[in-house]
């Protein structure tokens, strides 16, 4: 299997591929980056065969404060007709759902900790492979409209649309599979702001507990990257 040209889009410097490096340099793909918090740029689209979207704190829509979020949905936009690879993970889902044409917005509650998500039942879901549900790590506050055509694959008691997959090349997860104990160490530096009293809100304690979760998460991850390379 020839080399693939994987590129993350990063939207700020501590919230990068995590575990997703890991697998691509393991099966010898290359790796290339758009980090927009260094006022980097977008690729030609022709020079990329997967695209993945990385998490981050701003909303799809703060394009007055981030202005490269107008050029990076547009590219998104263009990989999905293009027929790319894409996976978006948090931020990254969320910009899939709005260039799919939904809504997005603030969730009733946030969900920040180790939690269970429960599967959609279907034969084909790719995300859980028949196992019943699956603790993962979760930071956002936003979700999204379920876009047309899209297929859900998982959700929780506090957040209806956790994870889908578009045309079986696109796959967008709210959650973090590709956390490490570095990112999530990062993550707890500059969010512990957000860890304060919810419902499903954990404490700095809580989350670090169940750090030994990580490597089954990983794992989760690596999974679905070669899923997605076999198609």
């Amino acid at each position: 299997m020839k080399a693939l040209r994987i590129h993350y889009l990063q939207h700020i410097h501590f919230e990068g591929p995590g575990c997703i490096a890991d697998w691509a340099t393991n099966k010898g793909h290359n790796l290339s980056s758009t980090k927009f918090y260094e006022g980097e740029e977008l690729p030609k689209l022709d020079a990329i065969d997967w695209l993945i979207i990385m998490g981050g704190p701003m909303n799809v829509n703060d394009e007055a404060d981030y202005p490269w979020l107008k050029a990076e949905k547009a590219f998104i936009k263009e990989a999905i007709a293009a027929g790319k690879k894409i996976i978006g993970i948090c931020l990254g889902s969320q910009l899939i759902a709005s260039v799919l044409g939904s809504n997005v917005y603030p969730n009733t509650v946030k969900e920040i900790g180790w939690w269970p998500v429960q599967p959609v039942k279907q034969s084909n879901n790719v995300l859980f492979n028949g196992s019943d549900n699956f603790t993962v790590f979760h930071w956002h506050g936003d979700t999204f409209d379920l876009p047309e055509k899209a297929e859900l694959l998982a959700f929780t008691s506090g957040c209806a649309n956790q994870a889908f997959t578009y045309k079986n090349t696109v796959l967008g997860l709210q959650f973090h599979l590709e956390v490490t104990e570095e990112l999530l160490s990062q993550m707890l530096i500059h969010g512990r702001h957000e860890l304060v009293n919810g419902k499903y809100i954990q404490d700095q304690a809580a989350i670090k507990s169940q750090s030994h979760l990580i490597e089954g998460n990983n794992q989760r991850m690596y999974s679905l990257l070669s899923h997605f390379e076999a198609l």
